[in-house]
């Protein structure tokens, strides 16, 4: 039996026993699943059969299959009392980890989540079953008077994004979508009541920020009507008398407005926005960050060296200074900023540069939740190994681009996703070439249907 499968075993028998659960009960509760869901083979089981293959999962002799997946998160998905919970500490969420855990393909497991999901809510479920129990249940009283709410647990809906959004690049874009979904729903709700300033001004800025987060989870389950319509709410209910954060919303906004549309002046605009907001504002890390991401719209869109040099410079001039005590701190780096240097430089014909740079921003992009910005990094860097023109470039472009398939399969993120289809369609003349039928196999077995 393998670590994993040992793990998985364990785990699930643990879900089973804390709820009381012998293997005959767990096995009815599956074959009649299994009938309303007209499942008809193992509907037509017997509890004896059901029972002998819970026991061999729990023995890690095997793992569920397809079917059997799909009843056990749907007998998971509601607690004893027949209430639908789903979110983070659930037993639903705990068994979509077992599978995971089991070595279930990811694009799997998200299948199962957002099936089960889907048909759980069909029914008019409250969304808050995404949310974890003690908060669900102070938020219940407070969705009742939303003129009441108070900051405590406002700051607690914020923790609730915030732990979403750390998650970014450890857990499926399809999960974190359904969580943070609950969040904003809640948010909405609480906008219509009649707070205190304080209160308030508090509630516009968590709002905000949860309308941002689901926008670019929207944009990454490809939702993009969704993403663009979150993000004018982001903009719209962000607090006016903080310009750093609404600064932050449009330059994520920037992106996903370009990736999704294609449309580089209209991203390019959102930047010019973003970066009269930094200026207005007092975090010196968020105006480098509008800055870069100025040189970089600039950059693609009219290829103006001027512009885009200038942009970048004001970005290094912010980095300057100490920074330790920026009210942003986290939302920009010195590696970031190599990172729009060299994209620029791609796009300037600075391609030897370029490569150099984007080499050092992806040694600086080493945790989870930036696995998404170094797969796009070094996929940028392939690029420009293949701009240098220099011997030997395809080939060194195609093997710098298998990390760059890993971390893209790994993070299911769509931007790297795109980078790496333009990288590889600027190694077609070599088409014919084995490392590129190797690129390709890879590609092919890591991302097929991403």
């Amino acid at each position: 039996m393998s670590p994993g499968n040992r793990q998985a075993a364990e785990q699930l028998r643990r879900l089973r026993t804390a709820r009381g659960w012998s293997w005959d009960q767990l096995a009815v509760r599956l074959r009649d699943l299994a009938r309303n869901l007209r499942f008809s083979r193992i509907g037509s089981n017997s509890v004896t059969s059901i029972k002998r293959t819970i026991a061999r999962w729990e023995a890690g002799k095997s793992r569920p299959g397809e079917q059997y997946q799909m009843l056990l998160a749907h007998a998971y998905a509601r607690t004893p009392l027949g209430a639908v919970e789903l979110g983070p500490g659930s037993d639903f969420h705990e068994l979509l980890d077992v599978l995971a855990t089991f070595g279930i393909d990811r694009a799997r497991v998200d299948e199962v989540a957002s099936s089960v999901a889907a048909t759980a809510t069909d029914g008019g479920m409250n969304p808050l079953a995404f949310l974890g129990a003690p908060l669900r249940a102070e938020l219940g009283a407070a969705l009742a008077r939303p003129d009441a709410v108070d900051i405590p647990l406002i700051d607690a809906l914020g923790a609730a994004g915030d732990a979403v959004n750390h998650q970014i690049g450890s857990v499926p874009f399809v999960r974190l979508h359904l969580a943070q979904a609950a969040i904003v729903d809640a948010c909405r709700h609480l906008m219509t009541g009649n707070q205190p300033p304080p209160v308030r001004a508090r509630l516009r800025q968590v709002a905000g920020a949860a309308y941002a987060l689901a926008a670019r989870l929207a944009f990454e389950t490809r939702d993009d009507a969704a993403a663009l319509t979150l993000y004018k709410d982001a903009v719209n209910t962000s607090d006016p008398a903080e310009p750093s954060r609404r600064a932050l919303i449009r330059s994520s906004q920037t992106m996903v407005v370009y990736y999704s549309t294609g449309d580089v002046g209209r991203a390019r605009a959102i930047a010019d926005a973003a970066v009269a907001d930094a200026r207005r504002g007092e975090s010196v890390l968020m105006r480098a960050r509008a800055h870069a991401l100025q040189a970089e719209m600039a950059a693609r869109g009219d290829g103006s060296q001027r512009h885009a040099h200038a942009a970048l410079h004001l970005a290094c001039h912010d980095l300057e200074g100490d920074t330790s005590g920026d009210p942003l701190s986290g939302v920009f780096s010195k590696g970031r900023l190599r990172g729009f240097e060299g994209v620029c430089g791609i796009f300037l014909g600075e391609a030897e540069a370029a490569e150099q740079l984007l080499a050092r921003s992806a040694t600086a992009l080493t945790k989870s939740r930036e696995t998404v910005q170094r797969a796009i990094v070094l996929t940028d860097r392939a690029m420009a190994r293949l701009r240098t023109g220099g011997a030997g470039a395809p080939e060194a472009t195609a093997a710098q681009l298998h990390e760059c398939v890993e971390l893209t399969a790994a993070a299911r993120g769509r931007v790297p996703a795109q980078r790496l289809r333009k990288a590889r369609l600027e190694l077609r003349p070599w088409r014919g070439e084995t490392f590129i039928a190797e690129l390709d196999d890879h590609i092919h077995a890591a991302l097929i249907g991403l």
